[in-house]
């Protein structure tokens, strides 16, 4: 038996007052995505099957580039916050807390790496 108060015992357990953000930015990143994936697809596979040459000219016009970079930047982002939320609702303790910092860690670096291999075909390196 505990002599707590119902108040003492869920003290620092309610809202983290965050979910309205994440919310938003998760609807705002999907809705950026849209017109990124279809820039992306379009620019991207016309050059499908083409040679390096072809590829690194189409990405050294800075549209391309920079289409792909958000793209890889937005959608990254977009899956951090959707597997985080997965994470939250379905594995609780330690487990859950290291899966969301693999899955920062993960996404974060997936789309450095990402925007890095755009930046070295866009600029000739």
């Amino acid at each position: 038996m505990s002599i707590k108060t119902d108040y003492k015992r869920v003290a620092g357990l309610g809202s983290a007052k965050d979910g309205t953000h994440h919310w938003w930015t998760q609807r705002l990143s999907s809705i950026a995505l849209i017109p990124l994936t279809l820039l992306f697809v379009f620019t991207f596979g016309a050059h499908l099957g083409e040679g390096y040459e072809a590829v690194r000219a189409a990405y050294a016009n800075p549209w391309n580039a920079v289409v792909a970079i958000l793209f890889l930047i937005v959608g990254f982002h977009h899956l951090m916050q959707g597997l985080q939320v997965v994470i939250e609702d379905y594995v609780h303790g330690k487990a859950g807390v290291v899966l969301l910092i693999l899955n920062t860690l993960l996404c974060w670096g997936f789309a450095i790496a990402g925007v890095f291999a755009v930046a070295k075909i866009a600029f000739g390196a």
